[in-house]
């Protein structure tokens, strides 16, 4: 295996701030609707990123089977659904609440990987999920004491780990037969296309916006997506998958520790006391599970936030 330029270690540090700030960015781009926040996105990720898919990857896009495009299509509309309902619950709810519970997201891949792929479940994993459960349900409790709408925020941040879910056991059986850029590009592209169409129906406004939010977007296209993901893959060449894995886990506290200080958002004792418990299930599942269903994990970890 090559050497590294650097230590891996630094990339994936990069990374994990990186990545922290998408909550942050959506909560700064203040009216913007969630979905129009989304589109852009995703649009501008697929803008920067056409000219090298085209001129690395042309010639992958006349293998793509028929069933692979078909597959596609359903994988970006998943992901388009869970950038709509995570950004959506950063308009009820707080960055810290939001973002540890759409970390939930590997404990809904290893339910679906269960369902549709026969994966079993070892004690460990359902001790965790057990762990991971108690704490989401502590931070729900504590949010409904708040108000009914952080409580909401709240079932709205964990259908986004259930639609982002989809989107990876979509396209892990993609991903075998695609390249990371090509299989990328092509499902941004079909999300981009999916929030165009739902932003058109619900006459969202594409135009209008101040320069403040244009560079929010152009922000969110850029940092946590190739700032962040971009780094993570490329430390998975010299790293193992669950050193990733743990890794993201630490996105959370990096995102409130921002929106205290950007946003002058306050952890609660509920908010805490639940984080906590769903990071330690969550590093708990992570150990337990990452010899049984490593690739499947991989995907889940490392490609979205």
């Amino acid at each position: 295996m090559d050497k590294p330029p650097f230590h891996p270690y630094i990339p994936v540090m990069i990374g994990v701030l990186s990545v922290s700030t998408a909550a942050i960015f959506v909560k700064l781009a203040g009216d913007a609707p969630a979905s129009i926040i989304a589109n852009y996105r995703l649009l501008l990720a697929v803008l920067i990123m056409a000219p090298y898919v085209i001129w690395k990857h042309r010639d992958e896009f006349t293998k793509i089977a028929r069933k692979d495009w078909l597959l596609s299509i359903f994988a970006g509309i998943f992901l388009a659904l869970h950038f709509i309902l995570w950004f959506e619950s950063l308009n009820y709810t707080s960055v810290a609440s939001s973002v540890v519970l759409v970390t939930l997201q590997p404990i809904f891949a290893f339910l679906g990987t269960f369902l549709f792929f026969q994966e079993r479940f070892t004690a460990g994993a359902v001790l965790s999920l057990i762990i991971a459960i108690t704490g989401s349900v502590i931070i729900g409790w504590g949010d409904f004491q708040i108000s009914g709408l952080a409580l909401l925020g709240d079932i709205l941040a964990l259908l986004g780990a259930v639609m982002v879910t989809g989107y990876f056991l979509l396209g892990q059986n993609i991903r075998k037969r695609l390249s990371l850029m090509t299989y990328t590009f092509v499902v941004y592209g079909m999300a981009s296309l999916t929030l165009v169409v739902y932003n058109v129906i619900l006459q969202h406004p594409f135009t209008g916006y101040d320069s403040d939010q244009w560079m929010i977007f152009l922000a969110l296209a850029i940092i946590p997506t190739f700032f962040g993901h971009t780094l993570f893959n490329w430390s998975l060449k010299w790293l193992s998958t669950s050193t990733i894995s743990m890794s993201i886990l630490f996105e959370p506290i990096g995102a409130s520790i921002l929106a205290y200080f950007i946003l002058g958002e306050v952890i609660t004792w509920s908010q805490w006391l639940g984080g906590s418990i769903v990071l330690f299930g969550l590093m708990m599942f992570i150990f337990s599970t990452t010899k049984k269903v490593k690739p499947k994990l991989t995907r889940a970890d490392k490609e979205f936030n």
